[in-house]
């Protein structure tokens, strides 16, 4: 597998469909409330093309200007993700179309894309990834050959997002995710387009503290975006985390807050972005940090989630 692929969620079910976890953010204040209050101010959120239905319904429950990603997946069509775009647009929510650069067949495609997402006003954020097929479908064979295409700021991109793997990447060396992570960031300063890292997700907040330290004395200054599991069912976090290389051990899941040895039920966030919140506060050169909830659980779990959390911390 080649660089540039962020692993992504598959998609989020329709609530109407498949009743998904309904986990009740804890009332309990975490230790620095401030901190966890800003910590999961200004989140976002990942949808499919599919999820349209999903995001009417959470609607109420989603604060205005919600940077909302939507994913570009294999089972997908231009006209179901152009018209998943224009759906967030339309409802008061920031769209961050997905460019899964591998799965491009051609220059004309990914024009045409970003053409379509101009016409419904959601090129201003964009997220750049490889992609899942490991080889590519044309002539991308990463996000950062897209980035250097200079097609995005021609249709009005300005700020790209790009991945980051807190843990490592299962099929990619370190050095180099750390070099094309570098690469990426310098081609869009080149180009006067702001780039924002968000990362795989994860259960262990001190493997992720430290990398954004490394990122940080990197000279990377970007704003970041952790990846973080929306409410979820145990299994079905556990089977995520075996397939994208994320670890889950017996000592790592205790701290995030459920058990190996008992797999029934859900989890959310609390602990982590607790933990999180608390030890971000301890490292000043830390920079912007926000979240990016993968809502394994649903868009609407997730987003009322994150307002009960909130509350709590008032």
């Amino acid at each position: 597998m080649s660089i540039g692929i962020v692993l992504l969620t598959p998609r989020c079910r329709d609530a109407r469909k498949r009743k998904g976890p309904r986990s009740v953010a804890r009332t309990t204040p975490a230790p620095n409330r401030q901190a966890a209050r800003e910590l999961v101010r200004d989140f976002s959120l990942e949808m499919t093309g599919k999820d349209v239905p999903g995001l009417e319904e959470a609607k109420h429950a989603i604060p205005l200007g919600t940077k909302i990603n939507v994913t570009f997946l294999g089972n997908e069509d231009l006209e179901m993700r152009v018209a998943a775009a224009k759906a967030v647009k339309d409802l008061g929510f920031v769209p961050v179309p997905h460019i899964s650069a591998r799965r491009l067949s051609s220059q004309d495609q990914l024009e045409e894309f970003l053409g379509r997402l101009q016409e419904v006003g959601a090129t201003e954020h964009v997220f750049s990834v490889g992609g899942d097929p490991t080889t590519p479908e044309g002539p991308y064979e990463d996000s950062l050959s897209v980035i250097r295409s200079g097609l995005l700021s021609k249709y009005g991109v300005r700020e790209v997002s790009i991945a980051g793997y807190p843990e490592g990447h299962p099929d990619i060396k370190s050095d180099v995710l750390w070099r094309h992570l570098e690469d990426k960031s310098a081609a869009l300063k080149e180009q006067g387009l702001d780039a924002v890292i968000l990362t795989q997700f994860a259960f262990d907040t001190d493997p992720v503290v430290e990398w954004i330290k490394s990122v940080r004395e990197r000279g990377i200054g970007s704003e970041i975006r952790i990846g973080t599991p929306g409410p979820a069912g145990i299994k079905r976090l556990l089977g995520f985390a075996r397939r994208f290389g994320v670890g889950a051990n017996a000592m790592i899941v205790k701290k995030y807050g459920f058990s190996l040895t008992n797999l029934l039920g859900t989890a959310g966030p609390d602990q982590f972005v607790t933990d999180l919140s608390s030890l971000l506060a301890q490292e000043p050169s830390a920079g912007s940090v926000k979240l990016h909830f993968y809502t394994f659980g649903g868009l609407l779990a997730t987003s009322e989630w994150a307002r009960e959390f909130s509350a709590a911390q008032s």
